[in-house]
């Protein structure tokens, strides 16, 4: 069982802009794909930065409104040096922002998720090992994994953890889902399995919550270390969560 990766939900065909392309040149290709931003890259396809409408939108406001609102809206938004920069900016190398955040095809969509909540972005350029550009993965490419049904989560959890990983018998573990969030209720023989169904539960996709309704019948945390040994695949998961 393996989380989906980023190059599973990723656009390959990207739109990008080249680090001297002219202002105008910018707004006409986010206009004409209809996309809110893009990547600028070198000549060997690597990534230099991101530009996105609210890098265009300084772009705008320094060029068009009186001085008058442009000082109380740097003002109000405590504009940065950088962000002046991108309001008389007449490249896409002047207006993206840099160095961009990326992520590699073959990180998780749970890490991609966490790099655009941490830096607060819509969209991450996807690159390979040399930094190359191979893709760009936006919040709704990643959201589609939490439109799973309920009924697949609940075959999910069924077959591929209780089954396939803790080799239970059917009905050992009652398993309920409703909007994302998993109940798993019932009696394992070993303490130590618990946090491996709750673990691996959690690590599939479209899960949003696991409710934890386990009990068990040994507690094999205090056995020796020989008698660990003869308990199944409980610690091999473990070390693996």
């Amino acid at each position: 069982m393996k989380p989906t990766r980023v190059g599973a939900v990723m656009i390959h065909d990207v739109v990008t802009a080249e680090y001297g392309a002219p202002f105008k040149d910018v707004v006409r290709l986010l206009g004409e794909h209809r996309i809110s931003g893009l990547p600028v890259v070198d000549e060997d396809g690597k990534v230099l930065g991101v530009i996105s409408e609210t890098d265009l939108m300084l772009h705008q406001v320094t060029e068009h409104e009186p001085e008058s609102w442009i000082g109380r809206l740097r003002q109000l938004r405590h504009e940065s040096r950088e962000d002046a920069a991108k309001g008389r900016a007449r490249t896409a190398g002047g207006l993206m922002t840099a160095p961009a955040v990326t992520v590699r095809a073959d990180a998780t969509v749970a890490e991609a998720a966490r790099l655009m909540a941490t830096h607060r972005i819509e969209r991450l350029p996807v690159v390979d090992e040399e930094d190359r550009l191979v893709g760009i993965v936006t919040r709704h490419d990643l959201l589609r994994v939490f439109l799973r049904s309920d009924e697949e989560i609940c075959s999910a959890v069924q077959e591929e953890v209780l089954g396939e990983t803790l080799w239970l018998a059917p009905h050992t573990v009652e398993v309920s889902v409703t909007k994302g969030v998993v109940t798993l209720t019932g009696q394992l023989e070993r303490r130590s399995e618990i946090p491996v169904a709750l673990g691996m539960t959690s690590r599939l996709d479209g899960v949003v919550d696991v409710v934890d309704r386990l009990s068990y019948r040994l507690d094999d945390r205090r056995l020796q270390p020989t008698e660990q040994a003869l308990h199944g695949v409980a610690d091999d998961w473990l070390r693996r969560l």
